[in-house]
C-alpha cells in the first residue's frame, strides 16, 4: 500500500504529465489523454482542462471558442475570465470537454484503421467540428444541438 507521499507524488506526476502544453497540438494532447489511466483521467477531471487546448481545440474545428464553450455548457462570462487568465475549466463544462475528446479519438481510432484512401489526410478534427454543427435525428438532436449535454451523460 502506498504511503499519503507516494500517492501525492503520483497525483503530481499525473499532473505534468497530462498536462496541455502551448505548441503540442490538439492532436498529441488527445492522444496523451486516450492513453492515460484511470487515475489520472480522476485527476483532470478534479483539475479541469487547459483554457489554452479548448482555444486551439475551437480552431482545429473550425468552430468560433465562444461556440465551443457554449457546446460545452460552460458560461460566456466564465469562458472568457479563465481564457484570458489561461485558467482550467472545470465543473460540468470540464467533463464535457473530457467527453468530447474521448468522441474525437474514437472518431479518430476509426481513420487510424481505415485502409480506405485518403484516410491519412482526413482531417478529424475539422469533420467533427461540421459533425457538432449538423442535426442529428438519428441521436434524438434537432437544431437545438445539446451536444455538451450528450457528452457529459454518454461519456460518463
Amino acid at each position: 500500500m502506498k504511503t499519503a507521499n507516494e500517492l501525492q507524488d503520483v497525483t503530481t506526476v499525473a499532473r505534468i504529465a497530462l498536462a496541455y502544453h502551448d505548441g503540442e497540438g490538439v492532436h498529441a494532447y488527445i492522444k496523451r489523454l486516450r492513453e492515460a489511466d484511470p487515475m489520472e483521467l480522476v485527476e483532470i477531471e478534479r483539475k479541469g482542462i487547459d483554457s489554452t487546448f479548448l482555444v486551439d481545440l475551437a480552431a482545429g474545428l473550425g468552430l468560433p471558442r465562444s461556440r465551443v464553450f457554449q457546446i460545452l455548457g460552460a458560461p460566456k462570462s466564465t469562458a472568457a475570465r479563465k481564457t484570458a487568465t489561461g485558467s482550467r475549466i472545470d465543473g460540468l463544462a470540464g467533463w464535457a470537454a473530457i467527453g468530447m475528446i474521448k468522441l474525437i479519438g474514437e472518431a479518430q481510432d476509426l481513420v487510424d484503421r481505415s485502409t480506405s484512401t485518403g484516410a491519412d489526410t482526413f482531417d478529424t478534427l475539422k469533420w467533427m467540428g461540421q459533425w457538432l454543427e449538423r442535426p442529428q435525428p438519428a441521436l434524438g438532436r434537432s437544431e437545438e444541438r445539446r451536444v455538451g449535454k450528450e457528452c457529459r451523460s454518454r461519456w460518463s
